[in-house]
């Protein structure tokens, strides 16, 4: 049997006389399908060891090439619209956010233990957060936030202060927060340059942020907030927490 000598006659074995043909080849009696017989698998190694075409590297070297080049493009235009995730906080009358990947936990508020000659306006002492003593500091201090004398704007009618536990690189923080709204989204894009102010230095930029549906409710619920839809709108300062943690471990050495 030669049907395998060239290509012509390769093709004419199982698309005419096989099982995709007229079935009249007669080793289909001994082998019941084309797969199984040895011409079929000889056909098979001739065409993965035949020759390459000449321009069949430059081709598929010029494809992979145009593909590489076309993810780098995605990838660019993708990075300026990169999707960020924060934790949304109010100290005094000021709402900030810091990245979520740095919050450890958030905790009810517990008893500050000073340290003696050590303790100051920044450096607040020792809390205790689930049986282990952390360094506690004053935020509103170190971003010299002015106390609010007046009665504040919050998200909800029953306001909790909390303790947050921060964590990067091995170093802990612990401060309060006078109220916490929780996880935000916003694209990088959206951050705006921040105006002069004292907390100007550990900013990185600017954001408007709404409350989702319910805080909104909460919002409308009560009867001096009716008239005052613009108020749900905030600007949220975006901290830079590599700068915040870098100037902690200064103060308080």
């Amino acid at each position: 049997m030669n049907l395998i000598a060239t290509p012509l006659n390769i093709e004419r074995c199982w698309n005419s006389i096989g099982i995709q043909g007229d079935r009249t080849c007669p080793q289909l009696a001994i082998y019941t399908h084309c797969r199984n017989c040895p011409v079929y698998s000889t056909a098979g190694r001739h065409l993965l060891e035949r020759s390459i075409p000449e321009d069949y590297r430059q081709e598929w070297t010029e494809l992979l090439a145009k593909s590489r080049a076309d993810e780098n493009s995605q990838i660019s235009h993708a990075l300026p619209t990169t999707q960020m995730t924060v934790v949304i906080f109010r100290l005094q009358r000021e709402w900030l956010a810091l990245s979520a990947q740095i919050f450890k936990e958030i905790s009810p508020p517990s008893v500050i233990h000073t340290l003696p000659h050590r303790s100051n306006q920044i450096l607040r002492g020792l809390v205790s957060i689930r049986g282990e003593l952390l360094l506690c500091i004053s935020l509103s201090h170190l971003l010299n936030l002015e106390v609010a004398d007046t009665a504040v704007e919050t998200l909800s009618p029953v306001v909790y202060s909390r303790l947050v536990v921060l964590e990067k690189a091995g170093n802990t923080w612990v401060f309060a927060v006078d109220e916490l709204y929780g996880v935000h989204r916003f694209h990088r894009d959206e951050l705006q340059d921040a105006p002069k102010s004292l907390t100007q230095t550990y900013t990185k930029g600017l954001f408007h942020w709404q409350p989702d549906g319910k805080q909104i409710e909460r919002f409308l619920s009560c009867g001096t907030l009716r008239e005052r839809r613009a108020t749900l709108t905030h600007s949220v300062s975006y901290l830079d927490d590599e700068l915040l943690f870098t100037t902690l471990a200064r103060k308080v050495q």
